[in-house]
């Protein structure tokens, strides 16, 4: 099996070729085959993968395939190859089994619009870029699947470009993670500089035998790539982007935060792991970094009205959660969540669509409600994506994952009593806003009323994906609970190093393990409450006007855009309308004029006169004779 690794991403890649070649022309049915058919087959080929993977394990816990090489200048060598451990194929299996339900979701979704086809490449495309980025065995070819994922975001997010407003999410999410790009970009330079090599694996060997921990160099290559990580995965400073992405189609929001481009920076920092152990400032702006997302991002989830844009700041806080995870070292715990995750936000996105397919494209969750009567199977998964991702204690996947960053936020050598309030802060907020959302959606009157009803092709994904959401826990059940089952960190541990934990933190597991599960019950409890008294509860105008303001400002994404126009977008228009005139655009302008001048010159010989064409041929005749003699 090993051998043919590489139709893992071909067959994405092959789909997307066939469809944006002949798609115009294709049959809707062949279009839908290709797209979902292609991303089929490169799933059942990773999970081939991963039972080979498992029942014989590799000797140094990796394969390596070469298929050619690329280039070789100046020392640099990159080839197109693959490097293939239980990191990889953790991603890989989220990547090309999410991708696949939401490819076979959007058969449903997108069986109205025009271009069908055109969509399903893209999304093909997407699949393929991101299967590069996590099975590259060198960060040239990673940097190429990161830039392919970028590039499909572009075209995916503005898919519907008739709309303007849609044109900019889609520019504006291209040039903000370009800033990130940048940074890792220079960070590649200086590693290939000071160590000869973007092979990843020699790479981190390498560092770890030139590099003393705590060093500049090291902690300047982590913190450029941190910078790119920050802007693929949305986290503060660089989280703009990702609310205004919900311009594209429902299946892409789903593919992007799910299984694709947000998860993009946690692999990137988990797989050069080795490197940002050598930079413990880098670690530390991490976990810093993870912490502030995951609860500025809540609280603006707290305020919206647009049921995607309650899901899109839910995506920016509980990646928020992954980087806090990977800053104290819980490089397993950020894993497990991030596979979790994938399920329940797959899930909770697909169920949005269901509802707005079903409402005729109504977004605001104000005119929902009292759809739990109207779409029975939505409802019941919709719950439990919505129980997993506010961590309902025991029963959701979402409990097991979340409860273990916290614990580790506290218990880890690099945890502490911050992080962990800021990590349980975050569980409680979430509690507020996904039952928030929830309870405005299918509970109280019937606002708007039900137009279209999901068919198979978008009721399956999302069965599937409610069972994975609930059951994906039980993977990584900790000794508190009287389980210790390890499943997972067990699978990772060839890739990933364990948590070191503190031992005189270790004695408070039991008793620290109470307070997620508290917090989370305490606001589901509140938001039942309120609702219970009031169904419009919030709907209500606040009276106050600092309540009013702070309101404003949490849904505004605090102000971030608004500081970013100030600050780059206004000065940076002004200095180009100032310079419109400039030196580089006179010099321009006089080539136009120049040949201007001697079209009018040339045109003046043109009077249409026999006699003076007859004249002009004797003159020239005479010129050329008389030059001949001369010469």
């Amino acid at each position: 099996m090993m051998q043919h690794l590489w139709l893992i991403p071909a067959l994405p890649l092959a789909g997307f070729l066939v469809l944006a070649l002949a798609g115009g022309r294709l049959p809707r049915n062949f279009a839908a085959a290709v797209g979902v058919g292609s991303v089929a087959l490169s799933a059942l080929l990773t999970l081939w993968a991963l039972a080979v993977f498992v029942g014989r394990p590799p000797d140094q816990g990796a394969y390596t395939q070469i298929l050619w090489r690329w280039f070789e200048v100046a020392g640099l060598k990159s080839g197109f190859s693959f490097h293939i451990d239980a990191l990889a194929l953790t991603m890989m299996g989220v990547i090309t089994g999410v991708g696949f339900f939401i490819h076979l979701y959007s058969v449903g979704y997108m069986a109205g619009d025009e271009s069908f086809a055109r969509f399903f490449a893209y999304m093909n495309l997407f699949v393929g870029a991101m299967l590069i980025l996590v099975m590259a065995d060198n960060l040239l070819l990673l940097y190429f699947g990161w830039e392919g994922v970028g590039l499909c975001s572009y075209l995916l997010i503005g898919f519907w470009y008739r709309e303007p407003e849609n044109g900019y999410a889609a520019r504006k999410a291209f040039v903000v993670t370009r800033v990130g790009d940048t940074a890792m970009a220079i960070g590649l330079f200086l590693l290939f500089d000071q160590l000869g090599t973007l092979q990843v694996q020699e790479l981190m060997d390498r560092a770890t035998a030139t590099w003393p921990a705590g060093a500049a160099l090291p902690t300047i290559a982590a913190l450029l790539l941190l910078g790119g990580a920050v802007g693929k995965s949305a986290q503060l400073p660089l989280q703009t982007w990702l609310p205004d992405a919900m311009a594209g189609p429902t299946p892409v929001s789903a593919l992007i935060h799910a299984a694709t481009m947000v998860t993009a920076g946690v692999y990137l920092i988990a797989r050069t792991h080795a490197l940002f152990l050598l930079a413990p400032a880098a670690l530390t702006a991490t976990a810093v970094v993870g912490a502030l997302t995951l609860l500025l991002a809540g609280f603006s989830a707290l305020c919206q009205k647009d049921i995607k844009r309650v899901l899109a700041y839910s995506t920016i806080s509980q990646i928020g959660y992954m980087f806090l995870a990977l800053g104290v070292g819980a490089w397993a715990a950020a894993m497990f969540h991030f596979m979790t995750h994938a399920f329940f936000k797959a899930l909770l996105f697909l169920g949005a669509g269901a509802v707005i397919h079903g409402l005729s494209g109504e977004q605001n969750l104000f005119r929902m409600g009292g759809l739990r009567r109207e779409m029975p199977l939505t409802f019941l998964t919709f719950l439990a994506g919505a129980a997993a991702l506010a961590a309902l204690p025991l029963i959701t996947a979402g409990f097991y994952s979340k409860d273990l960053i916290i614990w580790e936020a506290y218990a880890a050598a690099r945890g502490n009593l911050a992080l962990w309030g800021a990590a349980l802060a975050g569980a409680f907020i979430t509690a507020l806003y996904t039952f928030r959302m929830f309870f405005l959606i299918f509970e109280g009157p019937l606002r708007t009323s039900v137009q279209h009803a999901p068919g198979p092709s978008m009721t399956v994904p999302l069965a599937v994906l409610a069972l994975l959401s609930l059951l994906a826990g039980f993977l990584q059940i900790p000794p508190t609970l009287g389980g210790g089952v390890h499943l997972f960190s067990d699978f990772l541990s060839s890739a990933l190093p364990a948590t070191r934990l503190d031992p005189s933190r270790e004695v408070h597991e039991a008793l620290f393990g109470i307070f997620p599960a508290a917090v989370v019950l305490l606001g589901i409890g509140l938001v039942w409450r309120a609702h219970r008294r009031s169904p419009d509860f919030n709907a209500k105008p606040i009276r106050s006007p600092a309540g009013r303001a702070l309101h404003g400002w949490w849904a505004a994404g605090w102000g971030f855009d608004r500081l970013y126009d100030l600050l780059f977008v206004q000065p940076y228009v002004y200095l180009a309308q100032v310079n419109r005139n400039d030196i580089i655009d006179r010099l321009i302008d006089l080539i136009a004029s120049l040949s201007t001048a001697l079209h009018r010159l040339a045109s003046a010989t043109q009077t249409g006169r026999l006699r003076n064409y007859a004249a002009g041929l004797a003159i020239g005749a005479a010129l050329v004779i008389a030059m001949v003699v001369w010469a």
